[in-house]
């Protein structure tokens, strides 16, 4: 669930969830807040994530996540037994975000490990960042071509 590169993570939240939006590429995470998780998750690219706090920290529980995303920076796979908890708080009196996860996957790992991230905070306005001009190959996930177009 790492998020790197030189743009922002934006935190928003209301009363029911928190949405996660990594601006580098445009993609939004959605945590809901203080339900169960379903009993079978459709494996999907961000998993089912649900979220409560404990005191000042976030704690986000997911699973559900399909077999396209990788644990880390170094493309590590898993499988759709992925199950990640991440604990995120302010730190450096409110200078910064840490967050601290667990990652568990009986079927690509041996044993749980725990990994932590920090990121400095910064004041800016939200903008929008397209990249998406023929992007033929993302990954290993090549991105869909309509033969013809539908307008």
């Amino acid at each position: 669930m790492g998020y790197g590169g030189p743009d922002p993570i934006v935190f928003l939240q209301t009363p029911k969830e928190v949405w996660l939006i990594w601006r580098e590429d445009n993609q939004a995470r959605r945590v809901f807040l203080n339900v169960a998780h379903a009993a079978n998750p459709k494996p999907s690219w961000n998993g089912e994530s649900i979220g409560h706090y404990e005191g000042d920290t976030l704690v986000i529980d997911t699973v559900g996540m399909n077999t396209k995303t990788v644990v880390d920076i170094y493309r590590t796979p898993h499988t759709e037994q992925l199950h990640v908890v991440e604990r995120w708080r302010m730190v450096d009196d409110g200078q910064a975000m840490e967050v601290v996860f667990t990652v568990e996957d009986e079927g690509a790992f041996h044993q749980p490990w725990i990994g932590r991230r920090r990121y400095r905070r910064v004041e800016q306005e939200p903008v929008e960042k397209i990249c998406a001009e023929n992007n033929q190959h993302l990954f290993d996930f090549p991105v869909p071509i309509a033969e013809k177009a539908d307008f």
